[in-house]
């Protein structure tokens, strides 16, 4: 799938998409086009795995396909099922002849789910298995044929083999830890909170219009926040929403009375909206527009 020559190439088509990736992050993504090598991505929510991969597509002109994962995830969401109610209707309608099972279980009848569609695609594709960590172990196991071989088998089909291997991304929030063998078949980057300044950066260019100002004023307040003892400390994902709302209400700097007001947009826990209350929120305001300043 790979176009691109350089890994300054890739970032810069990955930054045409609005996506600022450091150094690191874009030479993973360059490297697993490359060696067509499944990437896992792992770090704290909200830090930007998901938009990675959705940037990839964009940066790639491929299509983006996406599982997400969850508690009981089986085949049938995941892979494939039998359209049952069609192959009822095949069965009635043809009552007066003979239907096989071949008949009964051909590729009309097949639902295709991510991972079907995804490997027996002819267009680029990037695939992005999201949060596998919330999947049970026994879907984790299934996926290493998927990602060893890029292969899937249908016992009434046979093996369907990829003409054309998906990009594919995994992301975790390291809910649990994933085996090996997962690991084994894919490379691997961790993703942290971005630098201060990136993240004026990421919040600049997410948010066309944004004075200078906020930008600056709304990623430092997130870090004033970030050093706290939070049960959900505030990625990315909430500096970009908290800007963005303060933002529509037209401010051009942040004070105590609208942050207080706006705290829902960052932190989603009452707890911790409580905790940044008690630890004096105009410190807090006071500190990322020192900081600023400077």
């Amino acid at each position: 799938m790979s176009a691109f020559r350089t890994i300054d190439e890739l970032e810069t088509a990955l930054r045409a998409a609005d996506y600022l990736p450091d150094r690191g992050l874009s030479t993973a993504l360059f490297l697993a086009l490359a060696l067509e090598k499944p990437l896992l991505l792992e770090g704290e929510a909200g830090v930007g795995k998901t938009e990675a991969a959705k940037s990839l597509a964009v940066a790639t002109n491929a299509r983006l396909i996406r599982l997400q994962c969850y508690e009981g995830l089986d085949v049938a969401h995941a892979v494939y099922e039998w359209n049952y109610p069609r192959q009822l209707l095949h069965i009635r309608a043809a009552q007066e002849g003979t239907v096989s099972e071949d008949e009964l279980f051909g590729p009309e009848f097949l639902i295709r789910r991510p991972l079907l569609e995804a490997i027996d695609s002819d267009e680029p594709v990037v695939l992005l298995i999201d949060e596998i960590d919330r999947a049970d172990e026994e879907f984790e196991a299934f996926l290493l044929e998927v990602l060893s071989d890029f292969q899937i088998t249908i016992p009434e089909l046979g093996t369907i083999r990829a003409r054309r291997k998906p990009a594919v991304i995994l992301t975790s929030n390291r809910t649990r830890e994933l085996h090996d063998a997962l690991k084994r078949r894919a490379l691997f980057h961790w993703i942290g909170h971005p630098s201060i300044d990136r993240e004026i950066e990421i919040v600049k260019i997410r948010i066309p219009g944004i004075s200078e100002r906020l930008a600056a004023e709304a990623a430092a307040f997130v870090r004033e926040l970030r050093g706290l003892d939070l049960a959900k400390p505030p990625g990315v994902a909430e500096t970009i929403d908290w800007a963005m709302a303060l933002n529509a209400l037209g401010r051009q700097e942040i004070d105590a009375d609208v942050v207080e007001q706006t705290l829902g947009s960052v932190l989603k826990y009452r707890e911790d909206i409580e905790t940044v209350r008690d630890q004096t929120l105009a410190r807090l305001v006071d500190s990322a527009r020192t900081t600023t300043a400077g």
